[in-house]
């Protein structure tokens, strides 16, 4: 089921961005620390999968992504976006 983002939206932490989606992703909140935690998850599985990504937040028509320091946005948001018209 694909997801279209509707926008991107900063967080107050320069670490983390909002993603703004089209439909609900998911109905309770489900918090992703590690790529090892999202392996059983198949979309957080292939954010993490997403070069620079730290940590995957889902709940409700939203996800949060954290990168590390040295990623760049563009090209997360860039691969996520791909990632999400996948899914």
């Amino acid at each position: 089921m694909p997801f279209a983002v509707r926008e991107f939206q900063p967080t107050p932490n320069p670490n983390a961005l909002k993603v703004v989606l089209d439909k609900a992703v998911s109905e309770q909140p489900m918090s992703f620390l590690s790529p090892a935690a999202a392996e059983s998850h198949a979309l957080a599985r292939q954010l993490f999968a997403v070069s620079g990504v730290t940590s995957v937040l889902l709940l409700g028509d939203f996800i949060t992504i954290n990168k590390s320091p040295q990623a760049r946005w563009p090209d997360i948001k860039r691969n996520v976006q791909q990632v999400l018209s996948s899914a």
